[in-house]
């Protein structure tokens, strides 16, 4: 058969090339801005209250242990109140429940701003905060979608996940800084004001919407909705493979848990062991960064899901290196090359939506965040704990070698169910 001037042979079509979303106009959208502007804000003031509290605790009680076990606290709420209090997204409307959130935690933070609060009201105030952020999170996570549909929805993930990365490295930076010249207390005082802000830029740039579950309906209690969602969530082959996706990142995070006894490993001399620790802690979130841009600007909405398992593999395979002791810029490099395969996430996040109904994503999301708040927890609990006997270098090696074969398991399993989010993800970019 002759081949046409193109050089294509007649009858055959290539398909349509997938459209992929840009930055600029996923920013356009009005609503979708108001709440990446209000999630930076919120972000980095809760960046600057973790310093100020661990200052403010430490000055009290001048004791390590006090500072560690409030600092423990902005992650023990979500995992214990996350999977009950995400319910509340799919309850009612999900913009009331972010503007509520947002002005409880604006009150709480003021309350701790306010000079002589006992140690103990302290701790309680931390707990209800941090509590809060749980139907904040599912709200929001479970409204993007509505905002943005088929491949915009990775490209604000991805703005969203560089926006998380980039406010906790300014706002760690900055923070010490800010809090010399203005006081714990300020400090506090200017993370409730954060607060204030992210409510009233949702009230102005979000429009109101129904609750997904409408109120003439008989509403299931909260523990029949969670019950519920773990079994969506862990009855689906595809949803329970895609959340343990997820939870993998319990490997890969574990080295920035441990990165001042690796960084003491590394340098000899006392007065470098700040810098090192930051140039290790810096070098994970400094690759996922970069990742969710190449990942979301130049790979096709389905390449993404294809290639979802190599990118969750990359994730662990340079950590094992780790334990041949190589030096601090080998390190650098194996560390960011780590935060590189990370942006898989984009993909995960994005073929949960898809298998998700829309009156269930709140409970949802939440579940899957709690998980993910504990994953970390425990990995870095457990990895500091093993550093003690095995080193640094051998516990990040090991945690990269037991994440490969996570990894290489859920990669196979994935392949066995993507074939249909594919085409769906496909048909929609396509379209």
């Amino acid at each position: 058969m002759a081949a046409t001037k193109s050089g294509r042979l007649p009858g055959r079509h290539r398909r349509p090339a997938e459209r992929q979303a840009t930055y600029g106009e996923v920013i356009a959208i009005r609503e979708f801005r108001a709440l990446w502007l209000g999630q930076g804000l919120s972000l980095l003031g809760d960046q600057l209250s973790r310093v100020a509290l661990s200052v403010l605790v430490f000055e009290r009680t001048d004791s390590p242990l006090a500072t560690a076990s409030v600092y423990a606290l902005t992650y023990l709420p979500p995992i214990i109140g996350g999977p009950l209090l995400a319910g509340l997204a799919d309850r009612y409307a999900r913009r009331r429940i972010m503007i509520a959130c947002d002005l409880l935690r604006a009150l709480l933070v003021a309350l701790m701003a306010i000079p002589g609060v006992s140690f103990a009201m302290l701790c309680v105030l931390v707990f209800c905060v941090v509590l809060l952020s749980a139907p904040f999170s599912a709200a929001r996570a479970a409204l993007l979608p509505e905002l943005l549909e088929g491949d915009r929805y990775v490209a604000g993930s991805a703005l969203q996940n560089m926006t998380n990365q980039g406010a906790q490295m300014l706002g760690f930076a900055l923070g010490g800084v800010l809090i010399m010249g203005m006081g714990p207390y300020r400090a506090l005082a200017l993370d409730s004001a954060t607060f204030l802000a992210s409510a009233l830029i949702i009230v102005s740039g979000v429009r109101r919407r129904p609750a997904p579950i409408p109120a003439d309906e008989n509403r299931p209690s909260m523990w029949t909705m969670t019950r519920a969602g773990a079994r969506l969530v862990f009855g689906d082959p595809r949803l329970r493979t895609l959340v343990l996706f997820a939870w993998l990142c319990g490997f890969y995070v574990l080295p920035e848990g441990i990165a001042t006894p690796y960084a003491d490993e590394l340098t000899g001399n006392p007065r470098q062991l700040s810098l090192v620790t930051g140039l290790l802690m810096g070098a994970m979130p400094t690759g996922t960064v970069v990742g969710a841009f190449l990942y979301s600007r130049y790979v096709s909405p389905s390449n993404r899901l294809r290639s979802m398992g190599w990118m969750a593999m990359l994730t662990c395979a340079p950590l094992i290196l780790c334990a041949a002791q190589p030096p601090l810029p080998v390190v650098l490099l194996l560390w960011f090359v780590s935060g590189l395969g990370g942006a898989y996430q984009l993909a995960a996040n994005a073929a949960f939506v898809q298998c998700v109904p829309a009156e269930q994503r709140g409970q949802a999301f939440g579940l899957v965040q709690s998980g993910l708040l504990a994953s970390q927890g425990i990995g870095i609990l457990v990895g500091g704990a093993a550093a003690d006997h095995l080193g640094p270098e051998m516990v990040v090696a090991l945690a990269g070698a037991t994440g490969l074969a996570m990894a290489a398991a859920l990669a196979v399993l994935w392949r066995n169910s993507r074939r249909e989010i594919i085409e769906r993800v496909r048909a929609e970019a396509t379209s």
